[in-house]
């Protein structure tokens, strides 16, 4: 079940999925912690399963649409269907129309195995591709 973590930003294993979330990101973890506090539509939740966080998603939504900020598994969690399930847990609790979520190749994979339409932006830096992921919800998932 996922659970609003945003007043939890100092517990160290929620700072440690963070940093595993923004990995590859320009933005340094003090930078993500920032913008969390200050924004007050970026929401950030947890995953819980016998008293450890296994995952943490960070989004924001707006009219239907719930943007991707941040979203990550325990590495000694991954494939395990954690990612996804973080996902359904979304759709359930928020009903979006849609989710999108810009990221790498190693995301575009994770996004595209799971049913997201994933469309290159090129290079947004030198070097490193970026990937736009987006997933019309079907109504009869909510």
């Amino acid at each position: 079940m996922l659970t609003d973590v945003k007043t939890n930003l100092n517990d160290p294993a929620i700072l440690e999925l963070l940093d595993y979330a923004s990995a590859g990101d320009a933005e340094p973890l003090e930078s993500t912690l920032d913008a969390y506090r200050s924004r007050a539509e970026w929401k950030l939740y947890g995953f819980e399963e016998e008293g450890e966080w296994i995952g943490l998603v960070g989004f924001s939504l707006q009219d239907g649409r719930l943007e991707l900020k941040h979203l990550c598994v325990h590495p000694e969690s991954q494939g395990l269907g954690y990612g996804r399930g973080q996902l359904l847990e979304l759709i359930e609790q928020f009903g979006p129309s849609e989710i999108v979520a810009e990221t790498d190749e190693a995301g575009a994979g994770f996004f595209r195995g799971i049913g997201f339409e994933v469309v290159s932006l090129g290079e947004k830096t030198p070097g490193v591709e970026r990937f736009q992921c987006r997933y019309v919800v079907d109504q009869e998932e909510e």
